[in-house]
């Protein structure tokens, strides 16, 4: 099958202007995991996964973002998907409107309110064990951040999961190096994470999560697996990616461009070279 990866990588530039959009006219939000995700979240959503936004409830593969402070990146997918109107876009973290800081279950292809680190795996477990038990065939696929697995309960999921043989269960972990107050080796250090997740008994593929081919790559290869034993894919990706100054910079963890910042942040993105991009 022809994977258009040159119309997937034009589609990641486009929402990292979005993200750096929706951030800059909120004055609030997290740019720097959204900016990290946003290439994965492309591919997951305008290549691989069952979903149809004029059916948002019917059968289909089931999207948990765990790291929910990273909604801007998430919205940016769902309103170009066509789940919701872009204008929503604007009422970002605005009292009253459908997009809050974390995403709640009031919005069109949300599946989980997320918010609490370490509970979207959690959840996401129990989506996938429910599928089973349904003779479901469809995925579940979470997203979860790397300062976040320093979190016990994402360890117990992940031993649930390969206990219960959840292959349908497809985790990806955004690794982007950097949490809220530095850098995650300083911080709670996960590493070895793919031995980790190995030795709880779980596929593990490696990738980086800015290159688009090795993305789909891993993506075909996650949906394949049939074995027994749930999927990880780690991808290795950049802080704040696409943006020199929010780049492995924790301080936009959490943080709005001001209008200088988005001014520049706006010019960087649109001189991104899709073709070298990785």
């Amino acid at each position: 099958m022809h994977t258009d990866i040159m119309g997937l990588k034009q589609k990641a530039k486009e929402l990292r202007k979005l993200i750096l959009d929706i951030t800059y006219k909120a004055q609030s939000g997290h740019p720097g995991g959204s900016l990290s995700e946003i290439d994965m979240l492309v591919a997951l959503y305008f290549y691989k996964m069952h979903i149809d936004p004029k059916n948002p409830c019917g059968k289909r593969d089931k999207f948990v973002l765990s790291k929910g402070h990273a909604s801007p990146g998430f919205y940016a997918v769902l309103a170009e998907k066509g789940f919701f109107a872009k204008s929503e876009l604007d009422g970002f973290r605005q009292m009253g409107r459908m997009l809050q800081g974390h995403p709640e279950l009031q919005t069109p292809g949300v599946e989980y309110a997320g918010g609490s680190l370490g509970q979207g795996i959690c959840f996401s477990l129990g989506l996938a064990l429910a599928n089973k038990l349904d003779n479901d065939p469809h995925k579940v696929i979470t997203m979860i951040g790397d300062g976040e697995s320093q979190e016990g309960a994402v360890w117990e999921a992940s031993m649930a999961a390969s206990f219960h043989k959840l292959d349908n269960l497809i985790a990806i972990l955004d690794k982007n190096q950097v949490q809220e107050t530095g850098k995650t080796t300083e911080v709670m250090n996960i590493d070895p994470a793919a031995k980790k997740w190995e030795a709880f008994e779980w596929n593990v593929v490696e990738i980086n999560g800015h290159d688009m081919r090795q993305i789909v790559d891993a993506l075909d290869k996650a949906w394949a697996l049939n074995n027994g034993k749930p999927t990880m894919i780690i991808s290795n990706t950049i802080k704040g990616k696409g943006v020199s100054f929010m780049e492995l910079n924790h301080k936009f963890h959490g943080k709005a461009p001001n209008d200088e910042e988005y001014k520049k942040g706006v010019a960087e993105v649109e001189a991104i070279d899709i073709k070298t991009f990785a």
